[in-house]
């Protein structure tokens, strides 16, 4: 075949399967407006408490009514995510959704050397909210600041101890602390709460997480909030300033969090529960819910959330490259 015959052909191809994409089918469409049938199950990647807890069982609620089938909430924390998509992936069922901040696997590529799955199986349908993340240190600490903070992690090499929530905080901390030749020592936890038992009580000295776990304990005055890793501050906490606005850019974060299905999941489907999703979360109730525990409302497409993710990986990406951190 002639150069110009293949051409054709490749785009007659490319068209064939951008109308399909655009047109679904009678079937996929009839799927969509029939689903569910039977409860729905959200794996929530996270412990009982966190952000991500939260907000999915506020959008559990609403959607029950709404799909008029119980959707239930199953919390798989541990293993930064692993343990949550690998039970996702393994149930092979279009009534199983995926609830997950996406910093806990982005950074998979920078600490495995294989990945223990296969990145393909997650398929975006909905993104949910933006987490706002807090930087805490213990009370026992005299420190009311980052720069506070570094200072005394530079002061006393080794002796302090911090952890954050996500893969993600963790590329992006372990590597300024390594960047800027400070030892300081991250303590691994199953989940994202217990840390803060230990913050309480002065065993580990600084944790990076979502506001809506830290809040309640900044309120009982068992955690002090120095800096917000948001590229905006925390509209309850109008006072704080962000890691930037603090001197300390390498560190900004913005969370991201959403709904995935299986690979196989129709695009009507995704459409469908998408669509959902953004219509219970116009509920000014919700927003506030979601806002009081520390999360920004910010519902979207399939597309939408494959475009943020690839934002929030490409970020990572010059982040890492940034303070000498490699993927693996």
């Amino acid at each position: 075949m002639q150069p110009l015959g293949k051409a054709l052909c490749a785009l007659a191809a490319g068209l064939a399967v951008a109308a399909s994409l655009a047109f679904p089918s009678h079937a996929q469409t009839s799927q969509a407006q029939n689903w569910p049938q039977r409860s729905v199950r959200f794996i929530v990647s996270l412990g009982p408490g966190s952000g991500a807890d939260i907000g999915a069982r506020l959008i559990a609620d609403k959607l029950t009514a709404k799909w008029k089938q119980p959707v239930v909430v199953e919390n798989r924390p541990g293993g930064d995510a692993v343990v949550a998509i690998n039970a996702f992936i393994s149930a092979k069922d279009d009534h199983t959704l995926l609830y997950t901040p996406t910093s806990s696997f982005t950074a998979h590529p920078y600490q495995h050397a294989k990945l223990p799955y296969d990145p393909a199986e997650l398929t975006p349908v909905a993104r949910v909210s933006n987490t706002l993340v807090g930087f805490v240190v213990t009370p026992s600490l005299k420190v009311n600041s980052v720069k506070e903070f570094v200072a005394m992690v530079r002061a006393e090499p080794g002796k302090l101890n911090y952890t954050t929530a996500t893969g993600m905080t963790d590329v992006i901390f372990d590597g300024y602390f390594k960047s800027a030749g400070l030892s300081i020592t991250r303590v691994p936890y199953r989940d994202v709460v217990g840390p803060l038992t230990d913050l309480g009580e002065g065993r580990i000295q600084g944790y990076i997480g979502a506001l809506a776990i830290v809040q309640p304990h900044i309120q009982g005055g068992r955690a002090r909030l120095i800096a917000v890793t948001n590229g905006q501050r925390a509209p309850s906490q109008p006072d704080t300033p962000t890691v930037a606005e603090a001197g300390f850019p390498a560190m900004t974060f913005d969370g991201l969090t959403g709904l995935f299905g299986q690979r196989s999941m129709p695009d009507a489907l995704r459409d469908r529960i998408a669509a959902d999703v953004k219509d219970v979360m116009a509920d000014p109730a919700i927003a506030s819910r979601f806002n009081a525990t520390g999360q920004l409302v910010s519902p979207g497409t399939a597309a939408d959330f494959a475009a943020s993710i690839k934002d929030q990986q490409l970020k990572l990406a010059g982040i890492a490259k940034e303070l000498g951190v490699k993927p693996q």
